[in-house]
């Protein structure tokens, strides 16, 4: 069953997803704008991006791919590196700044999923409460391995980039700068990203398992 299918099928799935999407995409674009501000440059900030309002984040392209394709994104935040106090440094803090959010997010809400279930069990068989956890949870593993693929224009690439710069061709760079979203797109399409995706999420939910059962 393709996930149209699914939302088709069982439309109070979207409904459950709404926070996880708000919490995950807002979060993460501010993580960069904020981490930016404090690595010298204003740009984010001045721009009214270094805001928590999702309505400032929110690009319809990227949720739409989140909701139906199972990654996605929201509008990327504006950043100068030419501000930055240390290019390198400041370049790599700020790209890792939003999966860092991400991964907050899913040691927070897999926290409070096993301490909610614990002190009261039958919670887990409310399927709100279950699904709304389960995709605060869910969404943000992906968005953490989603964009630490070192392809651009996702966050990975710049960290890869800074850290491997002087042993990497700066032609396989230039070729992945302007080819990366279409290797990308390929790689999406024949499935490839869906085991590391897949082995993140049974390794999360593992973890909550045993905490769960402790």
């Amino acid at each position: 069953m393709s996930r149209i299918q699914y939302f088709i099928q069982y439309p109070m799935q979207l409904l459950y997803m709404l926070p996880a999407l708000l919490l995950g995409l807002t979060l993460h674009e501010w993580g960069h704008a904020y981490a930016a501000y404090r690595c010298g440059d204003p740009t984010a900030r001045n721009l009214g991006r270094m805001s928590l309002n999702p309505l400032d984040h929110f690009d319809v392209l990227g949720t739409l791919c989140l909701l139906f394709l199972g990654f996605g994104w929201a509008k990327p935040v504006p950043v100068n590196p030419r501000n930055f106090r240390s290019f390198k440094r400041d370049d790599i803090i700020v790209s890792l700044a939003g999966v860092t959010m991400n991964f907050l997010q899913v040691v927070f809400f897999s926290a409070l999923f096993i301490v909610l279930v614990r002190w009261n069990n039958m919670l887990f068989f409310n399927d709100a409460f279950y699904y709304i956890f389960l995709n605060l949870i869910g969404i943000n593993t992906t968005l953490i391995i989603f964009n630490l693929i070192p392809i651009p224009p996702l966050d990975g690439s710049h960290v890869a980039e800074n850290l491997l710069a002087r042993h990497v061709p700066y032609r396989v760079w230039g070729f992945l700068h302007q080819y990366g979203r279409y290797i990308l797109l390929a790689l999406l399409w024949l499935g490839v990203l869906d085991y590391p995706i897949s082995w993140a999420h049974s390794l999360v939910f593992s973890i909550i398992s045993k905490f769960l059962v402790a």
